[in-house]
C-alpha cells in the first residue's frame, strides 16, 4: 500500500526579481519545523500554489533550518509561473518532502554541470558543496552575474530562437583527463539526446552521470479550463483531491 508524501504549509516571506525571468522566493513559517533536507545537492520538492491543486517540482536553492528558497522560472503562462508573477507575500503553499539524485562518485577528480535557466539553482547548489574541479555551462536569456560561486568555470550561453542547444554543446566537448562526473538538466528532448551520446559514444557508467529532463519543449498553450475556480468549489464542497480531479476532467472533455 502507497504512503502519501509529507506535506507542509509555509507562507512566502520574501519575493525578489532576480531576472525577467527568474523569481526567488523565500519560504518559512511554522509549517515548516519539521522539514528536514535530504542534504543532496540537487533536491526538489513539490509546490502547490494557492488556487491550485497539481506541484510542480522545483530545485531547493537553499534551506537554513527555518528558511526554503526557492528560485522559480516564470513565462507566460503555467500552473505556478502566472502566480509567481505578481506580489505573493504573505501567502500559503504547500511543499512535498524533498528529493535528491546527486551522486558523486567516490575518486571523482573533476565535475561537469550543464543546464539551462531551470537547472540553475541546482547547479548553483552543487557547484557551492563540492571541491571538485568544476566547469559549468549554462544556456540563459538573461544576465545572472553573481548566481554560481566564484571558484567554478562557466561557460555562458544563450539559447537560439528561444531553443535549446545544449544537445551538440555536450557533443562537441573536450573530457577532462581522468575519472569525473557529469551532470545536466533541462529541455527533455536536449536530456534524452545527451544520455544517448553519454551511453553510446562516451560509453560512461551510469555511474558517471546524470541526466534529468525537467520540462518538455514545444508551444506553451493557455489552459482551456482554469482549473482555480474548479478547487476552490471542490475544496468549499468538502469534495476528495479525486472528486476535483474528476470534475476537472470533465470540465476539459466538455471544453473540447
Amino acid at each position: 500500500m502507497s504512503t502519501r508524501a509529507q506535506q507542509y504549509d509555509a507562507e512566502v516571506l520574501r519575493r525578489e526579481q532576480l531576472s525577467e525571468h527568474l523569481v526567488r522566493l523565500t519560504l518559512g513559517g511554522a509549517g515548516l519545523a519539521d522539514f528536514r533536507s535530504t542534504g543532496i545537492p540537487d533536491e526538489w520538492v513539490g509546490l502547490v500554489v494557492p488556487g491550485q491543486f497539481q506541484s510542480r517540482y522545483y530545485t531547493v536553492r537553499s534551506w537554513e533550518g527555518a528558511e526554503m528558497v526557492l528560485d522559480v522560472v516564470v513565462h507566460e503562462v503555467g500552473l505556478v509561473t502566472e502566480w509567481a508573477r505578481r506580489d505573493v507575500v504573505g501567502e500559503t503553499v504547500t511543499i512535498t518532502e524533498p528529493k535528491g539524485s546527486f551522486d558523486l562518485p567516490a575518486g571523482a577528480q573533476w565535475l561537469i554541470l550543464v543546464g539551462d535557466l531551470t537547472a540553475m539553482p541546482a547547479m548553483a547548489r552543487i557547484a557551492e558543496s563540492v571541491d571538485l574541479r568544476t566547469h559549468v555551462i549554462a544556456e540563459v536569456p538573461d544576465e545572472l552575474p553573481g548566481y554560481l560561486p566564484s571558484g567554478a568555470h562557466v561557460t555562458w550561453l544563450r539559447p537560439v530562437d528561444g531553443r535549446s542547444r545544449l544537445a551538440p554543446v555536450v557533443e562537441g566537448l573536450d573530457w577532462p583527463e581522468g575519472d569525473g562526473y557529469f551532470w545536466m538538466a533541462g529541455e527533455s528532448a536536449q536530456m534524452r539526446a545527451i544520455r544517448k551520446h553519454l551511453m553510446r559514444e562516451r560509453r560512461l557508467p551510469s555511474s558517471a552521470y546524470d541526466v534529468m529532463g525537467y520540462w518538455r519543449g514545444g508551444q506553451r498553450q493557455p489552459r482551456a479550463v482554469d482549473p482555480g475556480p474548479i478547487w476552490r468549489a471542490g475544496q468549499a464542497a468538502g469534495k476528495s483531491d479525486e472528486q476535483i480531479w474528476a470534475e476537472y476532467d470533465e470540465a476539459r472533455d466538455a471544453h473540447g
